[in-house]
């Protein structure tokens, strides 16, 4: 039994070490057992299924909100993965922008560009500002490909590190299960699986950027949270119960991140 088991780590360590990738700005390592070209369609079949099975939101004032704030941090995003040289990353992205009607107070995306909002969460952002918070922060999942990662460690860990063609050829319905939970889109289409700590954190920190070269005021973010907070009434769960940072927590971080996201927002609009 030992041999098989040896073999077994050596095959999963080969895999993580040559199945890696980078995420843009924050330089961490991540895995990534499934390429673009195999996670998109499926992520796009799965935000299709959501917007038929949800009842969307007939407020042209959060609609257009929405749409118009997902339209310039997308196109802020093209143009400084082009900059960088990594235009690869967001080749074959879908940009789209939905808000359903429910009142949740969350939003999410989806790999590819694939967001929605709930209209819970539009009295708390206030403005098109406030909305940029959230969607810098959503879009940064996107191309920081938590979703694809999060399918990758469930392939990794429920399948050997199997390729995703050979897991789904064995277990079909148990590989759309872990897609359905790993991008997240809600409990529509299965349970949600949250993001990790470090995810959530490499998120806000790319969504301060992400909207400050939109054009939007990033000192904004940690007034949003403060809204968050004062929303939850104080009941959010100790941050070791939680995979999401403390409200405190995550807005002392965006402080500690904000001199660099002020400074790319002035170099943009050229304003203070």
């Amino acid at each position: 039994m030992k041999i098989p088991f040896f073999s077994l780590i050596m095959a999963l360590g080969l895999a993580v070490v040559s199945s890696c990738s980078t995420v843009p700005l924050t330089g961490r390592r991540q895995l990534a057992l499934v390429p673009d070209s195999q996670i998109l369609p499926m992520s796009f079949d799965q935000y299709r299924q959501v917007m038929s099975e949800s009842k969307l939101s007939t407020n042209q004032k959060y609609i257009s909100q929405v749409r118009t704030v997902g339209g310039r941090i997308s196109k802020a995003v093209e143009q400084y993965m082009q900059e960088i040289g990594q235009q690869d990353n967001v080749q074959g992205f879908q940009w789209e922008f939905n808000v359903i009607a429910e009142d949740q107070v969350n939003a999410w995306a989806m790999p590819g560009g694939k967001v929605a909002f709930y209209e819970g969460i539009m009295p708390i952002t206030q403005n098109e500002t406030g909305v940029a918070v959230v969607m810098g922060h959503e879009v940064a999942h996107a191309i920081a490909k938590h979703g694809s990662e999060r399918m990758s460690q469930g392939l990794a860990a429920q399948f050997a590190g199997q390729t995703l063609a050979s897991a789904l050829s064995q277990r079909p319905q148990a590989v759309q299960q872990l897609a359905m939970a790993a991008f997240g889109a809600g409990a529509q289409v299965g349970v949600m699986l949250p993001y990790a700590r470090d995810m959530e954190s490499e998120a806000d920190r790319l969504g301060l950027i992400f909207m400050a070269r939109a054009g939007y005021d990033p000192r904004e973010a940690p007034k949003f949270w403060e809204r968050m907070q004062a929303k939850s009434g104080g009941a959010s769960p100790p941050v070791f119960l939680s995979t999401h940072p403390h409200p405190d927590t995550r807005i002392k971080q965006l402080n500690q991140w904000m001199p660099e996201a002020v400074k790319v927002y002035q170099q943009t609009t050229g304003r203070q």
